[in-house]
């Protein structure tokens, strides 16, 4: 994505970023030395094309409807989860649960992978909720899903050639 820059001689400390017309704008003052100002610049370029990315993923809502059907299915409806989410910041991970506040954050990289693979992910940050470590019965849990096996190799596949 462009980025255009402008220099403005009203500005003494701050920079912003915004897109227009596809295009980062990066407003900095006039005075910034071009080492920091392109290092600040890479930083809103990222954050506004994480948003971008983020934007394009399913709602929340959607998200929550699917990890439901999930807790239906696997775990009798009886768990409670506050949210759940892509995240644009998981490059490491494919998922994580934050068991006591029942949130859970989903890596933006599975929207592009099949869904039985992201629903894999999703059911393994469920059972989370119920294990919060990665015992013998958190994996008898997980291995409720039938699909769990071959998501783990899909999973791993894609690892390995990234």
């Amino acid at each position: 994505m462009e980025v255009k820059i402008i220099r403005s001689q009203n500005r003494r400390k701050t920079i912003s970023a915004r897109l227009v017309n596809n295009i980062i704008q990066v407003n900095a003052p006039a005075g910034m030395s071009e080492e920091k100002l392109a290092e600040a610049a890479a930083k809103l370029k990222e954050r506004i094309e994480k948003r971008l990315q983020k934007r394009g993923l399913a709602s929340p809502a959607d998200l929550y409807a699917v990890a439901q059907k999930l807790n239906q299915k696997y775990f009798g409806g009886e768990l409670k989860i506050e949210s759940i989410e892509y995240s644009t910041n998981q490059n490491s991970v494919h998922g994580s649960c934050s068991y006591k506040k029942r949130t859970i954050r989903i890596s933006h990289r599975l929207a592009g992978m099949p869904e039985w693979v992201r629903d894999y992910v999703i059911v393994h940050e469920l059972a989370h909720i119920i294990e919060p470590n990665h015992s013998s019965s958190f994996w008898q849990l997980v291995n409720r899903y039938e699909l769990s096996e071959r998501a783990r190799g899909f999973l791993m596949g894609v690892g390995h050639h990234a």
